[in-house]
């Protein structure tokens, strides 16, 4: 493991539009159309050489291609590796030396944000007619450098086989059927959360799902436009917990009847709550003794499969449904990225304390200056306590606010960026660069313009609400790509944002009594509060690295734009919203950066839901590109 690796205002002025269906590009000083970034003219990026490994016709090969690029992003980044010295075409070279040997790695892109691209992976001294490693062997490889036991290894190994069968599956899926059935095709946002093939570039076993079968995995995994009826059960007065602070037309719903209404004509017995589940999740339950305890007491019903189908969105365990008044996020026990996703009973008390807190006036002070930008609320839950009154795990469900209608294109920046290998793929991969190209051909400027501008409106409407939240309030958000959501107009451009995600919340321990102040009590149910220090590390990884770093290079590897323009605008950016909070100054004048090492954090087997806040996962520190 690197030594360096542990577990542990007055708003600036929006910029204004400078592209449109009429509006004027501004120019150079050699003609050719800019962007308002100031710099001077655009490094177009060169080309990477070959076709891409993403758009071979065998899904097994492209899910291979980018399993390998996930691990080597991640390990490059890890462990601190530099791009490789020599001319153009030098290959990267990874030492290796608990095996005694190296990787030889061709560069496709090498990105100043962390999103290289790279072609195939041999082993130094091997003959260049010799097979090119596979995710698996290059994982083994790298867990023997990085794993503080076997056990790390071997589960690496195994998500990673997990990861890319699912991989080969999905991509084969889409390319025969690009289109969700109805109703789901005519739901912008639910296109949108299906969309994600590829997972995130910097985690080592994205799309692993251990402890699904074939048969449950076509029905429940979003990137196969799955979609399945809730499995319910009906909880005694006795043992059941709940709490609601949802309203309307300001009077109080309480989650028994918002359920009710999610669920008409379900067979409950007198006096008892309807309790949603997961289907995979009701029959790992009912297998549990705690849970037979109950049913045999009389205490707990199970009803069966009831009702509509509902559709997995990009996290697999929150369900929506077009058009119904809530999303349902539900408690899952499978291993998803770094964590089993059962809810925490102190993470359904934050959601409804958020939504009490945004009431009390702190929702019109912020959107007085970011009316475009909202937290998505989750201000209800029902769950289950033993009679000796402790949380049953597993046996609850969250109902969070759903603000999109079918025609809203709400999209995640995760979605937004991710490569799509199936029909009609391009160069122009992603929903992100079909949209920079589309603008681009319809105005006749260039991409590199329409990509900067595009970027700028995103920091404008989505970062800077992020930034000011954290000035007014004292919370930084962990808006990392998968929780925050862009929404984009007609054209493509961004007008606004959302956040999403009762875990994410850190109230900083210096603003506990202007916190209490605004509402008695908080945190004391939801343990929230966070040192200052930790909340920094965690607000520069999320809202810097993780989000508006992997946009910019999601725009450099995808040769939208070049990363060193984009950079540069974010410093500016930066400049302006120094008064936000500690972070766009520490993320100005710190040469490095805290970053969240996923590849490591598997390693070492950690479940990041599990513990203190500061040891939930490992961070290592690396160079900032800001400075670099």
């Amino acid at each position: 493991m690197p030594p360096q690796a542990t577990s542990g205002g007055t708003s600036p002025q929006p910029a204004a539009a400078a592209i449109g269906a009429t509006a004027t590009v501004p120019r150079q000083k050699d003609g050719t159309p800019g962007a308002r970034t100031g710099l001077p003219g655009f490094i177009r990026p060169q080309p990477t050489a070959g076709p891409d490994p993403l758009d071979h016709p065998d899904p097994a090969v492209a899910a291979e291609a980018a399993a390998v690029e996930n691990l080597l992003r991640c390990w490059v980044r890890e462990t601190g590796l530099h791009r490789p010295d020599g001319p153009t075409g030098s290959p990267l070279r990874i030492p290796l030396p608990a095996s005694g040997t190296a990787v030889l790695v061709a560069v496709r892109h090498w990105s100043h944000a962390g999103w290289h691209r790279f072609g195939p992976a041999r082993l130094e001294g091997t003959p260049a007619t010799a097979p090119c490693l596979d995710a698996v062997t290059l994982a083994a490889l790298i867990a023997r450098e990085g794993a503080s036991d076997g056990r790390g290894s071997a589960d690496l190994v195994g998500r990673v086989a997990d990861s890319v069968r699912r991989t080969t599956e999905f991509i084969a899926d889409r390319r025969e059927r690009p289109t969700a059935p109805a109703p789901a095709c005519a739901d912008r946002f639910l296109t949108a959360e299906q969309s994600l093939l590829l997972g995130h570039p910097l985690q080592p076993d994205p799309k692993s799902r251990e402890g699904l079968s074939e048969t449950e995995a076509r029905r429940y995994s979003p990137e196969l436009h799955g979609s399945f009826p809730l499995h319910w059960f009906a909880v005694a007065p006795s043992v059941l917990a709940t709490e609601s602070a949802w309203t309307e037309r300001g009077r109080p719903v309480s989650a028994h009847q918002l359920l009710g209404r999610l669920a008409p004509r379900l067979p409950l017995p007198n006096g008892t709550t309807p309790l949603p589940l997961h289907p995979w999740q009701a029959r790992d339950l009912l297998q549990r003794p705690s849970v037979t305890a109950l049913r045999e007491a009389g205490l707990l019903h199970d009803l069966g499969p009831h009702g509509e189908a509902w559709y997995p969105t990009s996290s697999v365990r929150t369900v929506h449904r077009p058009d119904a008044p809530a999303m349902l996020k539900l408690s899952l026990g499978l291993r998803i990225t770094n964590s089993r996703r059962e809810n925490l009973r102190k993470e359904l008390h934050r959601g409804v304390e958020v939504h009490r807190l945004l009431r009390t006036g702190l929702t019109e002070e912020w959107q007085a200056a970011h009316p475009g930008f909202d937290i998505v609320r989750d201000p209800a839950w029902v769950a289950v306590d033993a009679p000796d009154g402790t949380p049953v795990p597993g046996l609850d469900a969250l109902l969070r606010h759903n603000p999109f209608r079918s025609g809203d294109d709400a999209v995640c920046i995760a979605a937004l960026t991710s490569p799509r290998p199936w029909p009609g793929r391009t160069t122009m991969s992603s929903r992100l660069a079909e949209i920079v190209s589309g603008i681009a051909s319809a105005t006749g400027h260039t991409t590199s313009a329409v990509a900067t501008e595009w970027f700028l409106r995103y920091l404008d409407h989505v970062v800077l609400p992020v930034l000011a939240f954290d000035a007014l309030a004292g919370i930084a958000l962990e808006a990392h790509q998968q929780n925050t959501l862009v929404l984009l107009d007609p054209v493509g451009w961004p007008t606004g944002g959302r956040y999403r995600d009762n875990q994410g919340y850190y109230f900083r321990e210096s603003r506990r009594a202007e916190l209490e102040r605004r509402l008695p009590g908080i945190g004391g149910r939801s343990d929230t509060f966070v040192s200052d220090a930790v909340t920094d590390e965690r607000f520069a990884y999320y809202l810097g690295i993780n989000n508006v770093f992997g946009l910019i290079g999601a725009f450099g590897s995808q040769r939208l734009a070049d990363e060193r323009v984009l950079l540069a605008a974010f410093r500016r950016f930066l400049a302006k919203a120094a008064g936000l909070g500690p972070l766009p100054t520490r993320l100005l004048d710190s040469p490095t950066l805290r970053c969240k090492a996923n590849l490591l954090t598997r390693l070492g087997g950690l479940d990041e839901l599990v513990g203190p806040v500061d040891t939930q996962s490992v961070y290592v520190t690396i160079t900032n590109p800001l400075h670099d």
